[in-house]
């Protein structure tokens, strides 16, 4: 993979815009009052000041009525000069109707700092096929409104990386982790995190970080914006999976259709979230029986998944798996100066 344009790092004073590219439950009724707290996280956390996209507070009905409305404010954040950055409210499940509307010249034309997780996937492939590196990263309802506020793991890795053109390094995993918590009146349960555990490989290997979420990113699969075998070429892939209310048999799909499109063969390395032991059990199944993948690197555990704390992925990146040592690196910066 050629490196991807970094966009610019963000400044306190800069305006970042919050935006609904998926799902749309920000502006409804019981979530408003969550997104308003996000927002003044930002605000707080960040010395950011916040502007909402034009159609990102219509509601969840409003906005997959008009999946076109949510691309013309992704073309509004991008040609916006005030803008620097823009937040994605939280992820859903149908960003690829969004792609017949994006014009990928206007993101080549304009690189910003995208951030978000989930079915936001799908507009990091977007970005990826423009040639614009953007961010795996936290979601505002979803990660930075947790009922507690921003955790400090979080806020850590949004600032190393998205507000500072220093190398990355190495990415030390949280010690401790929870679901994500929707109640506003109860608080995050948090447990220890074990770290990372090696499943397979030894040495070290270097690549270019490229993934996302599995279930969203099999929407793109046959499209123009999925990124093709010598793109995945010696990547270190980093896969979001097993969500949390998921079932076996969509896990067993998403991981057989990856190796369907011959991925695992063509990756030098790949990092993927804490699962449940039946994933865990599918994963390795794929991988090393039908597969026949067995030295391949695979440091399980990342803190890229539904839960919090989250770091940031930048897509693009060079990174490096160190399988003797158990540790996961970013080697350069996320962004420009």
């Amino acid at each position: 993979m050629h490196q991807l344009i970094k966009p610019k790092k963000l400044n306190p004073g800069d305006t970042i815009a919050t935006i609904s590219l998926s799902g749309g439950r920000a502006g409804d009724p019981d979530m408003i009052e969550r997104y308003l707290f996000g927002k003044r996280q930002l605000e707080e956390h960040f010395g950011v000041h916040v502007i909402e996209a034009p159609h990102s507070l219509k509601g969840k009905d409003f906005l997959y009525e008009n999946p076109k409305l949510r691309a013309d404010d992704l073309i509004w954040a991008l040609t916006n000069p005030r803008i620097k950055g823009i937040f994605v409210n939280s992820g859903g499940d149908d960003g690829g109707r969004l792609l017949p509307y994006i014009d990928f010249n206007i993101i080549r034309n304009n690189p910003k700092i995208l951030l978000g997780y989930s079915d936001v996937s799908v507009f990091h492939a977007m970005f990826t096929h423009a040639g614009v590196s953007s961010f795996y990263g936290a979601n505002l309802l979803a990660t930075i409104a947790q009922p507690g506020g921003l955790d400090d793991y979080t806020e850590r890795w949004i600032k190393k990386t998205l507000f500072s053109e220093n190398v990355m390094g190495e990415i030390v995993p949280c010690d401790k982790w929870a679901d994500i918590e929707w109640d506003k009146t109860k608080k995050s349960v948090w447990v220890q995190n074990t770290g990372y555990e090696l499943f397979q490989g030894s040495g070290r290997v270097r690549g270019r970080l490229l993934g996302g979420c599995c279930g969203s990113l099999l929407q793109i699969m046959g499209t123009e914006i999925f990124p093709d075998k010598k793109l995945w070429k010696d990547s270190i892939l980093f896969l979001d999976i097993g969500i949390p209310y998921g079932v076996e048999v969509a896990t067993l799909h998403q991981i057989r259709a990856f190796a369907s499109a011959g991925i695992f063969r063509q990756a030098g390395g790949l990092i993927c979230t804490g699962m449940h032991e039946s994933d865990k059990e599918i994963l390795l199944k794929v991988i090393r029986q039908e597969e026949d993948l067995p030295d391949l690197p695979i440091l399980y555990n990342a803190d890229i998944g539904h839960r919090i704390p989250m770091t940031v992925i930048p897509m693009g990146a060079l990174a490096e798996i160190d399988c003797n040592n158990n540790t996961f690196s970013i080697l350069e910066a996320g962004v420009r100066a």
